[in-house]
């Protein structure tokens, strides 16, 4: 996924990439894995995980010693000029305390994501990293299985992209929808970071109870290695155990120690989306 949280750039430079992604971010490769993407399984005609007016408050600390940064997560419902109604998910971040007053860092993520095909329509970056900015924008074509990427003010550059794609942020929502979790069998798809598709692997690792601020959670403990937040190492999610698939923990390993994200607050959206016509309907 995108290569911005790398091992080699400073701490507080992980604290928003960590989400550019997202994983997961899950989040966010640097080589493919030789499985091939698995097809993606007969899911219910509704997105129960995530509705719109879902927000998201997170925590970040380095080595949970270090308060470094806060996010904020958010879905949002959003219709196209041809009638569609589509989801937008929107990350925002920035540091603060003493990592803020040594460098500033805040930036805003968006995918607009089409809960019919299950697959990001576009994705754009806003990086603001002490007084240098950065631009990125990505629009997939799936009809003609390519995506047209503008990169600060470069020339455009268009790329072929496989059949079944995510972009690094919708990737954890696309997560968060699947309901086989299970030990010992991977979770693999096709993502973009904006300069090439990977395959992302997800392995599930078993169940453990977690405590945030927002309150204690039963969760699955999931590992995306080389995947979602960075360019090298281990991404670990806990996610609740439940429909909606929340992730309560993250942790991703730097080259010394550790950047964490705990959920400090959240709350649930509306009622849940229809895949086949992408509006709401009632829940049962």
């Amino acid at each position: 996924m995108t290569r911005l949280f790398h091992h080699e750039r400073p701490l507080t430079s992980g604290i928003s990439a960590a989400f550019c992604i997202l994983s997961l971010g899950f989040v966010l490769a640097t080589g493919a894995f030789s499985e091939e993407p698995q097809p993606s399984p007969e899911l219910s005609q509704e997105i129960r995980a995530f509705q719109p007016g879902e927000s998201l408050s997170y925590d970040i600390s380095w080595s949970k010693t270090l308060r470094a940064g806060t996010a904020f997560m958010e879905v949002k419902d959003e219709g196209l000029p041809d009638g569609r109604k589509v989801l937008r998910f929107v990350v925002t971040s920035k540091t603060v305390g003493i990592v803020d007053t040594l460098y500033q860092l805040g930036d805003t993520v968006q995918s607009v994501f089409d809960p019919e095909i299950m697959q990001s329509l576009s994705f754009s970056l806003r990086e603001r990293h002490g007084k240098k900015t950065r631009s990125r924008d990505l629009v997939f074509d799936h009809t003609r299985r390519t995506v047209t990427i503008h990169l600060n003010n470069d020339p455009l550059k268009t790329v072929a992209i496989p059949d079944r794609i995510q972009d690094s942020l919708t990737s954890l929502y696309y997560l968060r929808t699947r309901e086989d979790f299970v030990v010992g069998t991977p979770i693999i798809f096709d993502a973009f970071d904006g300069d090439k598709s990977w395959a992302i692997e997800i392995q599930t690792l078993g169940k453990e109870t977690v405590k945030t601020p927002a309150g204690k959670f039963a969760t699955i403990k999931v590992r995306a290695f080389r995947g979602l937040f960075m360019s090298e190492g281990e991404v670990f999610v806990w996610l609740t155990d439940d429909v909606r698939k929340i992730p309560v923990l993250i942790k991703s390993k730097l080259a010394i120690g550790s950047l964490v994200f705990t959920l400090k607050s959240l709350k649930t959206g509306g009622e849940p989306v229809s895949r086949t016509s992408g509006t709401n309907i009632s829940s049962r």
